[in-house]
C-alpha cells in the first residue's frame, strides 16, 4: 500500500479518507485535514472494521488514515485492508499500542507511518504532509529506450558470494543508475539480501509461496520492503521446520509483476531454485554466474553454461570470479578460462576487511567501501551491465560462439593437468639458477 508509482489526481480518486475510533481523534483530524484543503466529511467514525467494508465497496483515496485501537489483531486486519485497497494507496495507521515490535511490523507490512495515540495535532499535521508529498514529488518514468532489465545471479557452490555481489548490484543500479530496482531473494529459509542491508524482510515473500492468488500489483506495493526511494527489497527467513512447497508459479508471477513496477530487477537464484524451476531464467535479460578459481566452481561453471545455452539462449550470459587472491587459487585464471571455454568477463578481489566492515554498517559492500577495489569492481561490473542493457541487443557474442565439443571431466582433467606439481616446478627453478 505504500508503494506508490502513479501520481495524485491521475485516476480521480479521492484525496483522503480517515476512519477513527474516538471523539477527540475524529475532532483533530478534522481540524487538520480542512487546515490541508481537504474534504472533512472523508473523516469517519469507526476504525479498520468500517474502512475495510467501506473501501470494499467505493474506490481507495490517496491517503488513508486508520484506526487499529479497536483491532485485536492489527496485522492481520491490516492484510484484510490490503485485500481491498487499490494500488497506489498511502495508508497511514494509528494505535494505542507503544511496541516497536509492532511498529516495525506494521511498515514492513506496508503502511506508510504508525502514530500513537493520543495524537497532537502538528504530528499528525506531519504524516499527513508526508504522505501528501509522495504523490507531488516528481517521479521518473521509465523511458522507452530504457527497457525492463531483469538479471539473474547464480553461485556455482555455496559460498561465492552471489548473495553479496546481488545487492551490491541492486544498490549500484538505484543509485548509480538511477532505476527503480528491485531486489528479489529467492531463498526463502536463508536468504541474506534483508540482512544486508539492516532492514527486517517481512512476510511478503512467503505469503506469496503460499498464497500465489493473492500476487499482483497491491500485493507488491504492500509486500515490498522499502531500502530507498529508488530500491525495494522482497526477502524472508521461513522458519526451517516449515518448508514451502511450490511449484514455482508464485516466483514467476512475483518477476511479472515485479517488471511492470520496477525499471530493473535482480534476482538472487540459488542453484536449488534454478534446477526445479527452470523456467525463472527464461525472461532473464543478463544472467551472472558468481564463481571462484576451485576445482568443484569450475566443474559447476561449465554445467550451468551448458544449461543456459540451451535453456536460455536469449539471456546474455556474464562469469563473475569472485574472492580472487594472487598466487592462492586453487586453479589459475588462465586454465580456468581453458576448463569453461570462454573468457572470465570480471574478477572480484578478496577483501575480507571491506566485506566484514560492510556487515557491521548493515551496508552493501558498494555502499560502504566505494573507494575500495572491490567497490571499484563491483561499480565496473554494473557499469557493464547497464551498458549491455541500454545496447540493442542482448545477445552474448562469445558464448554463442563457442562449442560445446569435449565432455566435462575431460575439460576437468585438462585443468588438473594445467597445474604445475611443486616437484616439476622447483626442478624448473632450478634449471634456470644453474
Amino acid at each position: 500500500m505504500n508503494a506508490p508509482w502513479k501520481p495524485a489526481g491521475a485516476d480521480g480518486r479521492d484525496p483522503f479518507h480517515a476512519y477513527v475510533c474516538d471523539d477527540h481523534s475524529l475532532d483533530l483530524l478534522r481540524a487538520v485535514v480542512q487546515d490541508m484543503g481537504w474534504p472533512i466529511e472523508k473523516v469517519h467514525k469507526g476504525g479498520l472494521r468500517n474502512a475495510v467494508q467501506s473501501l470494499s465497496m467505493a474506490p481507495s483515496p490517496n491517503v488513508l488514515f486508520v484506526d487499529l485501537s479497536e483491532s485485536g489483531d492489527p496485522l492481520n486486519d491490516i492484510n484484510n485492508l490490503a485485500e481491498v485497497c487499490e494500488p497506489g494507496t498511502v495508508v497511514i495507521a494509528s494505535g494505542q499500542v507503544n511496541d516497536v515490535r509492532l511498529y516495525r511490523d506494521l511498515v514492513a507490512s506496508g503502511i506508510q507511518d504508525y502514530l500513537l495515540k493520543p495524537m497532537v495535532a502538528d504530528t499528525l499535521r506531519d504524516a499527513l504532509a508526508a504522505a501528501q508529498a509522495v504523490f507531488l514529488a516528481p517521479r521518473a518514468e521509465a523511458a522507452a529506450d530504457r527497457p525492463h532489465m531483469m538479471v539473474t545471479v547464480i553461485g556455482t557452490r555455496g559460498g561465492v558470494g552471489a548473495s553479496t555481489v546481488t545487492a551490491s548490484l541492486a544498490y549500484l543500479s538505484s543509485t548509480k543508475g538511477k532505476r527503480s530496482t528491485a531486489l528479489l531473494d529467492l531463498d526463502v529459509h536463508f536468504g541474506t539480501g534483508a540482512l544486508a542491508m539492516d532492514l527486517e524482510p517481512g512476510r511478503g515473500l512467503t505469503d506469496a509461496v503460499e498464497n500465489p492468488s493473492r500476487i499482483d500489483g497491491l500485493f507488491i506495493e504492500r509486500a515490498m520492503v522499502r531500502a530507498s526511494d529508488t530500491l525495494a527489497l522482497l526477502s524472508a527467513e521461513a522458519p526451517i521446520n516449515q518448508p514451502l512447497i511450490t511449484d514455482g508459479s508464485a516466483y514467476y508471477q512475483l518477476e511479472e509483476e515485479l517488471r511492470s513496477a520496477f525499471e530493473c530487477t535482480f534476482v538472487d537464484l540459488p542453484r536449488a531454485v534454478l534446477v526445479q524451476h527452470p523456467h525463472l531464467v527464461h525472461e532473464s535479460n543478463l544472467v551472472v554466474i558468481v564463481t571462484e578459481f576451485t576445482l568443484a566452481s569450475a566443474r559447476d561453471t561449465i554445467r550451468i553454461l551448458s544449461w543456459l545455452k540451451a535453456n536460455a539462449p536469449q539471456s546474455q550470459v556474464i562469469v563473475v570470479a569472485n574472492k580472487a587472491q594472487p598466487g592462492t587459487a586453487e586453479i589459475a585464471r588462465k586454465d580456468f578460462e581453458h576448463s569453461i571455454e570462454r573468457k572470465i568477463d570480471m574478477v572480484l578481489p578478496y577483501d575480507a576487511k571491506v566485506t566484514a566492515q560492510a556487515a557491521k554498517l548493515g551496508k552493501t559492500v558498494a555502499e560502504s567501501s566505494r573507494s575500495s577495489k572491490l567497490g571499484q569492481s563491483l561499480l565496473a561490473l554494473h557499469n557493464r551491465l547497464a551498458a549491455a542493457a541500454d545496447s540493442d541487443g542482448m545477445v552474448d557474442p562469445v558464448s554463442s560462439a563457442r562449442k560445446n565439443s569435449g565432455s566435462l571431466i575431460g575439460r576437468l582433467m585438462d585443468v588438473k593437468l594445467a597445474i604445475p606439481r611443486k616437484s616439476k616446478a622447483k626442478t624448473a627453478d632450478e634449471a634456470v639458477a644453474d
